[in-house]
């Protein structure tokens, strides 16, 4: 049986295009599921309209489409696609989806693709691909290829990039990854350049132990994708060793995971070994971009991009008080390893974030405000990157999740 590609996008303003481009996936063999994301009448019919996308959310679109508020139908039809995709899809509708948009067809078409699960193949063809495409993407596996030229026109410019965006398309659709006979338990894990030694040993370990290790960078966007993965049921355990994303959300910096960062592993009974790697630092971008608030503290120039900022004793206060808060939310299956002789590369005798004081108050802040009763506090007289503080993690986080099996009768 054919596969199905989703076409979604305005074919009120851009009928013509989309024409174009079901005729080009009909012509390779795939069937073409159309879907109107447009505010007015299309050119052709689609297999649904945007009336069923705003009823997904109760409205009306012909309703929307009197007042002729852009923003609001904007708004309203994305709402709905991010309802209405997801069902459409576990219906067996389509296989992958494709549209072709400017910033308003991309914002509907993208908040769609995002509540679809990883794996499905997804690629928004946008006028706004070359620029800050975060709030489009999200935590999401969108790709973006840049349109060129306006989405509105056939030309020889679209015409190619259109055809390059099928082909694409009909790749992944043919072209299948192929499923492993045996899953192993997968574990998330936190890095970040200057707590790379001690993953990349952790890895090592666990994957001696049966497991497979995805490894998420604390840069923001990576703490929200792995807190997502653990929400959608992906994850077996989290080796959170890297928790630097709480320095930029609670001093500023540009690297923050929001505030529900360290929950879903809590609120869904992960097992979880959670340690302080790189709160030694908040992150900003080119070092004149640094806040003139900062300009008097020890500052380091990593790259021409990144400028790093050392957390001082007060900031340590107020982010082991917040990581204590987070940790507190768990109930079973969490541990919390100190590494007494520094937290990341730069934090050790010699380097320019060597801070014994700094330390010393985020691990007694830490301890002071966590529940015992929750999770087992376990200091080493190690550096972070010391092999002994990484299998050590590693092998806590195994018997947690061998207790979890015997405890519930499951296996991974």
């Amino acid at each position: 049986m054919p596969k199905t590609i989703a076409l979604a996008g305005t074919l009120d303003s851009k009928g013509e295009e989309f024409l174009y481009v079901k005729e080009m996936i009909e012509s390779l063999g795939f069937r073409a599921f159309v879907i109107h994301t447009g505010v007015f009448d299309p050119l052709f019919k689609p297999d649904v309209s945007s009336s069923e996308i705003a009823a997904a959310v109760g409205e009306n679109m012909k309703d929307l489409a009197a007042k002729k508020d852009r923003g609001k139908a904007t708004a309203v039809l994305a709402q709905g696609l991010e309802t209405l995709l997801p069902t459409l899809y576990e219906q067996g509708k389509f296989d992958g989806i494709l549209s072709f948009g400017g910033s308003g067809g991309t914002s509907i078409a993208t908040a769609g693709m995002r509540a679809l699960p990883i794996g499905v193949p997804k690629l928004m063809v946008s006028t706004v691909a070359s620029g800050n495409t975060e709030s489009y993407i999200g935590t999401s596996d969108i790709m973006f290829m840049p349109s060129i030229v306006d989405v509105a026109g056939l030309n020889v410019i679209s015409k190619k990039i259109f055809s390059n965006a099928v082909h694409s398309m009909a790749g992944m659709l043919t072209f299948e990854h192929k499923k492993e006979e045996k899953k192993k338990p997968l574990i998330a894990a936190t890095m970040f350049g200057v707590t790379t030694p001690c993953v990349e040993k952790a890895k090592i370990s666990l994957e001696n132990l049966g497991y497979e290790v995805l490894i998420f960078h604390a840069t923001g966007v990576g703490g929200r994708t792995m807190e997502q993965l653990i929400e959608a049921g992906f994850i077996d355990g989290v080796l959170d060793l890297t928790t630097t994303e709480w320095a930029d959300q609670l001093v500023g910096g540009v690297l923050a995971a929001g505030e529900h960062r360290l929950e879903a592993a809590a609120k869904h009974h992960i097992p979880q070994v959670i340690s302080v790697g790189a709160l030694d630092m908040v992150n900003f971008g080119p070092y004149e971009t640094v806040p003139t608030q900062f300009a008097h503290r020890n500052l380091y120039k990593h790259n021409p991009n990144i400028t790093l900022m050392r957390t001082n004793v007060e900031e340590n206060k107020m982010i082991a008080k917040k990581l204590a808060e987070k940790i507190n939310m768990a109930n079973k299956y969490t541990a919390l390893m100190l590494p007494l002789l520094g937290v990341s590369a730069l934090d050790e005798e010699g380097q320019a974030f060597y801070g014994d004081e700094e330390d010393k108050v985020l691990f007694t802040t830490l301890k002071d405000h966590l529940d015992e009763n929750i999770a087992e506090v376990i200091e080493m007289d190690a550096h972070i990157n010391d092999e002994s503080f990484a299998v050590a993690s590693a092998v806590k986080l195994h018997q947690f999740i061998q207790q979890k099996k015997g405890a519930y009768g499951y296996a991974n």
